[in-house]
Formats: C-alpha cells, sequence, structure tokens
C-alpha cells in the first residue's frame, strides 16, 4: 500500500482527461477499483465466512505468483506449486486447528519446498530455496493470522476492523502526503514518503480504530481502538518500506498490473501483510478469543 505518500507513477493515465490526484493517478478508477474490492471483503465476510477464506486465498495465490516472476526477473527460480499449495493449507489449517495447526502447515511447507527444489539440481539451490521460503513465511504471516481472527465467533468484526484500519492508513497518507508533504521521511526507499503523510495515516488509523472497536466489539473501548490504530500505522508504513526495498531491489516499479492503478495484488497487501500480527496480538490481549 501507500501509505504516508502519494502513489509513485512513471506513465500517464490511460486518459489525459480522466481526475488525476497530485501524485499522478487516476483518482475515479483508483477509488473504483477500492470500493468494488472492499465491496467483496464485506459481502464475502458477513455472508459466509468461508467465501471471504476463499477470496483470500485467491488473492495470496497470485500474490506468489507475482513475486515469482519478479523474482525470475532475477534468475531465481522459486517452485511456485509447493509454495501456492503450503499457504492454501496453511489457511486452512490455522481456521480449522488454531495456531497449532498454522505452525504444523508453515513447517511441512518448509520441508516440501527444500524437497522440491532438490530437482533442478545444486546450482543455486540456496538462493532458490532461500527465496522461496522468504515469500512463503512474507505471505504466510498475514494469510495465516488472518485466519485465526477469522475463526473467533466474531472474527468477521475483527477482520473488517483490521482492513479498514489498514486501509484508513493508506487514504490518510496519499491524501496528506500528496497535498501537505514536504518533509521526506526515507527518501532512499521511498521518495515520495513524507512525515506529513505519516501524520495524515497515523490520525486516520486511530480515528477508525476508536470508531469501529467499541461499536463492532464486545467490551472493545476507545481508547483500545485508538492504540490499535497507532500501532498499525508504523506496521503500515514498515509494510511499505518493507515492499518498496523488495521493488528496488528488483528494479521493478509494481510487482504486477492486474489491479488498475494500484499496481499488482501485492501492491494492496504490503501494508496488510505487517499490520495483521500487530492488530491480532492486540484483539486477543484487549477483548480475547471468543
Amino acid at each position: 500500500m501507500e501509505a504516508a505518500r502519494g502513489r509513485e507513477t512513471s506513465q500517464s493515465p490511460a486518459d489525459p482527461s480522466a481526475p488525476t490526484g497530485r501524485a499522478g493517478r487516476n483518482l475515479p478508477v483508483a477509488v473504483g477499483v477500492g470500493l468494488a474490492l472492499g465491496a467483496v471483503v464485506l459481502v464475502s465476510l458477513y455472508t459466509v465466512k468461508e467465501i471471504f477464506l476463499g477470496v483470500m486465498t485467491a488473492f495470496l495465490a497470485l500474490a506468489v505468483r507475482e513475486l515469482t516472476q519478479a523474482f525470475a526477473s532475477r534468475d531465481v527460480r522459486v517452485p511456485q506449486a509447493p509454495a501456492v499449495a503450503g499457504i492454501v493449507a496453511a489457511l486452512l489449517a490455522a481456521y480449522l486447528a488454531g495456531p497449532v495447526g498454522l505452525a504444523a502447515a508453515l513447517a511441512l511447507t518448509v520441508l516440501a519446498l527444500l524437497t522440491w527444489r532438490m530437482r533442478a539440481g545444486a546450482e543455486g539451490y540456496v538462493r532458490d530455496a532461500t527465496a522461496a521460503l522468504f515469500i512463503v513465511g512474507y505471505l504466510m504471516l498475514m494469510g495465516g493470522i488472518v485466519a485465526l481472527m477469522l475463526a473467533a465467533d466474531d472474527g468477521a468484526d475483527r477482520i473488517a476492523i483490521f482492513i479498514a484500519v489498514t486501509v484508513s492508513s493508506d487514504i490518510g497518507g496519499y491524501f496528506a502526503g500528496s497535498y501537505l508533504g514536504r518533509h521526506k521521511m526515507a527518501p532512499t526507499i521511498s521518495p515520495k514518503k513524507t512525515w506529513e503523510g505519516f501524520a495524515g495515516s497515523a490520525l486516520a488509523c486511530m480515528i477508525v480504530g476508536a470508531w469501529l472497536v467499541p461499536w463492532r466489539l464486545d467490551d472493545g473501548h476507545l481508547w483500545q481502538g485508538a492504540l490499535i490504530g497507532a500501532a498499525a500505522v508504523c506496521a503500515a508504513v514498515v509494510g511499505d518500506l518493507v515492499e518498496s526495498m523488495i521493488k528496488r531491489d528488483l528494479g521493478l516499479k509494481d510487482l504486477g498490473t492486474l489491479l488498475p492503478e494500484h499496481g499488482g495484488v501485492m501492491d494492496r497487501l504490503d501494508s496488510l501483510i505487517m499490520t495483521a500480527p500487530v492488530i491480532w496480538l492486540l484483539l486477543e490481549l484487549f477483548v480475547g478469543s471468543s
């Protein structure tokens, strides 16, 4: 995600006459895609939770594909099939069996990846296996923990809070960074990220958290929601910077092009990956398992 900064772009909008933000995005298209994604999430969450689990599985499978293709640009060969199978297994195991199931799925996936890569020979084995473990660990961090949140009786509300708080970081950071941004936060990693954008992200996260937590969760309090928002914005910015580092190392602008004006799936998941464990842990501390 692009929290705390305007979207970097090297291309003109498809329609030069379309309204654009100061960072160059075609805002109507970007907003439309964002609303469509939000509708898919909310409908699946509040109808049958298992549908949301399927939606998340599909997104993570696409994310594996984007990362394996990105690594391939540097001649790093990641075994895609066992990586996807492992992530699917981890989501199901976490949802059905809790943390023990998630740990077991992770351990078996590591074993499968190390064994699978042997078929291609010794050359580049350490490089490729390390990349495969990075991808699986990176995406399981989000997928497995989100599945743990979803399994709770109030899991739909927990997921809605998690996503809404993280997305508010993106929105608050985009507008504050685009219109007020002056002081660079990490110019060598993400040149358009500013401290003003970070402040906008923090404000938006804390307001949304303080609103949703007491409204949607039993025994939830305003101060808890504000604290969740404050922790989430820090994690979201780290997630954004981590993906920026990956793209810079690989020499890529975006990791994919599936979502118009948003980039690829990974460009939407980067902040969510890092906020998932933070929000899950705080919710467990504040309201416990249900």
